[in-house]
Formats: C-alpha cells, structure tokens, sequence
C-alpha cells in the first residue's frame, strides 16, 4: 500500500545543453522512493516519445508509474529552464500539455484515500480540468500537504486560497509568504509574525518556510523552529526545493521530532543543491548530518 501520493505536473526540463526528467510533484516522489517511501504519482504524459521516456526514466528508478496517465491528445509537458549567473533558475511553462488534463480516476482515488499523504502543487490548477480532479481527490485525503510553488502567471488567488485552506501543512519560501501576505490581512512586519498570523488566517497548524541559503523555519504547534542551512557550492538549484519536502515528508511520516526533521531536510535540500539535476543519485546514509533512525 502506498504511504504518500503526489499529484501534478511531470515534464522535461530543457536547458541550453540538455534535457532532464522533472515537475515538483515527480520530483518529490522520486525522492520519496529513493528515501524507502513507497510512493505513487497521478499525473499525465502524452502518448508520445517523450512521455514514453519519462515513464521509462522513473521505471529504471523502480518506481511504480501505473498512475500516470497516457493522454491521447496533448503532447509531454515541457519547461523551458534559464540559469541566472548564480545559478538561480527561471521557467517558461508551455501548455497545453498532458497535465493541464489529469482525471480522478477510479485507481487515483483509491491510492489516495489509502495513503498516509496527498502531496499536492499549485501549477497543475492553472488549467480547469486537472484542478477540477484535484478538488475531488482532496476530501479523501488523510492528510493534505500543499507546496505552494508559485509560478507566474499560473495561478489566480481564488484558487490559492481554495488550495491553502485545504492544506493540514504548507510549504512555502520567502518570495511565496510576501506574496500570501499581500492575499491575506497579514500586517506583522516580520517572517516570524508573517507565519503566525497565516497559520491563523487559513487554519493551517504546520508552515514550513524555506529561506534559501539562510535554511528555512517551522511553525509547529505553536513554536518556530529555524535551521540556518549548510554552506554548498551551488551546482544548480533546480529540485533542491523538493528535495528538501520529501525529506521533511519522511520525517513527518515517521514522527521524528520537528527539528531532527528540519535538520535533515535542509542537509539533503543543500546536498541536491550541490549537484547538476533536480535527482542525482545519493543515500541518505551518504549525506553528512541526516538521521532518521533516533527518536
């Protein structure tokens, strides 16, 4: 039985001289599965070369990818990729693509209202249908957990609202909690305030912010938790965002202490971060600091 579910957006990430695997909800669970998380994925390829690809580069992973759909009609989802000179990463969204078109399935259903979590995005809202099965997939939900991922002009504020006030935990960074300022009356003029008054506004009791290379904080029951991140020489920053959820998801899942957890996720965040690709290959034995066997 499957423990987590993504749902969202997989695609090709194109850069000047390449091409890799990628979509924050594929990449979350790519390292979910790397991180013995048995995990599914609910999304959509076209019924072409480039889907096929896809689906072949997660099966040589070993993951399970009989939740992803074959559309007949619109192609592989695609993203233009730019690095800044450090390394910072800019996108351009074609669409439409497969999944602007993903349906609640009979399966897709079933896996998630079996699972422990449904990890969810906002991009994949950008188009009615597959937002349309995304709202009929979050009331059988255990548990809810929104990345935010905001990526302009994909989104609209009413359905952000829609997605944070679903959400039991939300993921965000500084740039995306300036933004849910602005949506909400939040007035408190720093982030740790900023994060109260949202977990107040939208009942969501655990905000995870990550705050680049400062590390990122926890609200938790209450009480902040901040970790200042580990110093890396940036080879890229494309996944290190989602690197950085699945290893928090892991430690939810395994109800380590907030801050072991915190602690591990920013050590895994900064090691993907050190590497070309949003999935270089690792073990969390590998990565110095990570623990997720003493409670």
């Amino acid at each position: 039985m499957l423990k987590a579910v993504c749902f969202g957006e997989i695609l090709w990430d194109k850069f000047k001289d390449q091409r890799r695997a990628g979509g924050a909800p594929m990449n979350v669970a790519l390292h979910l599965h790397k991180q013995g998380i048995n995990c599914g994925l609910i999304s959509s390829v076209g019924d072409d070369n480039a889907g096929r690809e896809l689906l072949e580069v997660m099966a040589n992973q070993g993951f399970a990818t009989d939740l992803v759909q074959k559309h007949p009609a619109l192609p592989t989802g695609i993203v233009e990729v730019e690095l800044d000179e450090k390394q910072q990463a800019t996108y351009t969204i074609v669409e439409p693509v497969a999944w602007d078109d993903i349906a609640a399935t009979k399966d897709g259903k079933k896996a998630t209202a079996e699972a422990e979590v449904l990890i969810y995005g906002s991009l994949a809202c950008r188009n009615t249908a597959s937002r349309s099965a995304l709202l009929t997939l979050l009331p059988l939900a255990k548990k809810r957990i929104l990345d935010l991922n905001l990526r302009a002009p994909h989104y609209s504020a009413t359905v952000l609202r829609e997605l944070i006030e679903s959400a039991d935990v939300l993921k965000i960074n500084e740039d995306e909690l300036t933004y849910l300022a602005n949506l909400y009356p939040i007035s408190a003029p720093d982030i740790e305030g900023q994060v109260y008054q949202l977990s107040a506004e939208t009942d969501t009791p655990l905000i995870c912010v990550t705050l680049g290379d400062k590390g990122a904080m926890v609200l938790h029951d209450g009480a902040i938790y901040r970790h200042e991140g580990f110093k890396v020489e940036v080879a890229d920053t494309v996944g290190a965002g989602d690197s950085f959820l699945a290893t928090f998801i892991n430690g939810l899942l395994k109800k380590l202490p907030i801050d072991k957890i915190l602690h591990n996720a920013c050590a895994v965040g900064a090691f993907v971060a050190s590497k070309h690709g949003a999935n270089p290959e690792y073990s969390l034995e590998g990565i110095e600091g990570v623990d997720f066997y003493t409670r």
